[in-house]
């Protein structure tokens, strides 16, 4: 009985505390906002928050505070976030390794996607892109893929490192076409890239972004794309869907907006309506698209959705491919 009676007052206490809740909700915000970002300046994340931050200056009045705390596979930013007041004055720009790549790769995290923090809205996707040397034999993804058969395990293929979205697409590709590959792990795109040029490796799969400077120059060919539909940007080269026959093959790197759980839904729908209004504008369109991101936008149950799948999708990737990390920091 007294138990109940407890629960009762709490309910009360509650209820009377809501309109206030309400209307804090309602006059946010007040002070200046911070996004945290698990990347260091000068990349597609960076980039995006930064252009999106100034944005939301000029509609909220409040000045955008970009804070870029990389480290650790995107771990110290998403600790960071996940354990900052639940008011909306925290918002961490969620990637694919941080946020679904990283529950499938590591035994023990400090936090946790789906139970920390709440989705606001899926910004952008970016497709990776399979390229080799302009002095590479393999002239298209088929032949490749023929040569990885015929030499198991010994076709090499570079990533950003272990963990990173070329990795994991490395592993996807090589589970849905029956292969095996070689993978060497690099601190980034720019080395891969570097030994690739010099026909060190066979392989990689940077994004567009990391690839296009290279890709015009005529120092890399493009073999497919990982998107489900062709690129605007490189019209001519297929996607792994249709160069290998591979139905549902998809790898996308991609860039959302989230805040600790426990944020007031009025500021998540607060956020997420104006984020919208921002992605839609066309000045942010024609300069996220020459990034090569595709800007996306919807509502936070979409991204909701959208990162479970995720999560999915590349646990059974690390499963398959036996790929288990141990934090180091």
């Amino acid at each position: 009985m007294k138990m109940i009676r407890k629960y009762l007052a709490l309910l009360i206490m509650m209820a009377a505390m809501w309109p206030q809740i309400g209307a804090n909700a309602k006059d946010w915000p007040t002070q200046s906002v911070k996004i945290v970002l698990p990347y260091p300046p000068g990349g597609a994340s960076d980039v995006t928050a930064r252009l999106l931050g100034t944005k939301l200056t000029e509609m909220w009045g409040v000045p955008i505070v970009i804070e870029n705390r990389p480290g650790a596979n995107g771990i110290v930013a998403n600790e960071l976030a996940a354990k900052s007041p639940a008011d909306g004055y925290t918002i961490l720009m969620a990637n694919l390794g941080p946020n679904a790549v990283n529950h499938a790769v590591y035994r023990k995290l400090p936090y946790d996607s789906v139970k920390d923090f709440a989705p606001v809205v899926l910004a952008t996707v970016v497709p990776l892109v399979i390229v080799t040397s302009a002095e590479s034999p393999f002239k298209n993804l088929k032949e490749l893929i023929a040569s990885a058969r015929a030499n198991g395990g010994k076709v090499t293929y570079g990533s950003a490192g272990v963990g990173a979205s070329s990795h994991m697409t490395g592993e996807l590709l090589a589970e849905m076409a029956h292969v095996k590959f070689l993978h060497v792990p690099y601190k980034g795109d720019a080395p891969a890239i570097a030994d690739l040029i010099g026909s060190q490796i066979a392989f990689a799969l940077p994004t567009v972004p990391a690839a296009m400077p290279h890709l015009k120059s005529g120092r890399l060919r493009p073999l497919a794309v990982t998107s489900r539909t062709r690129l605007a940007s490189l019209p001519d080269v297929p996607t792994v869907e249709e160069a290998l026959q591979l139905n549902g093959f998809e790898a996308l790197s991609w860039g959302g907006f989230m805040v600790p759980t426990g944020t007031p839904p009025n500021v998540i729908a607060k956020i997420n309506a104006d984020l919208n209004t921002v992605l839609q504008a066309s000045d942010i369109k024609t300069r996220l698209s020459g990034l090569g991101a595709e800007v996306m936008g919807g509502t936070p149950d979409a991204f909701a959705r959208f990162l479970l799948d995720e999560i999915a999708k590349w646990k059974k990737v690390a499963d398959v491919a036996k790929i288990q990390l141990e934090r180091q920091d």
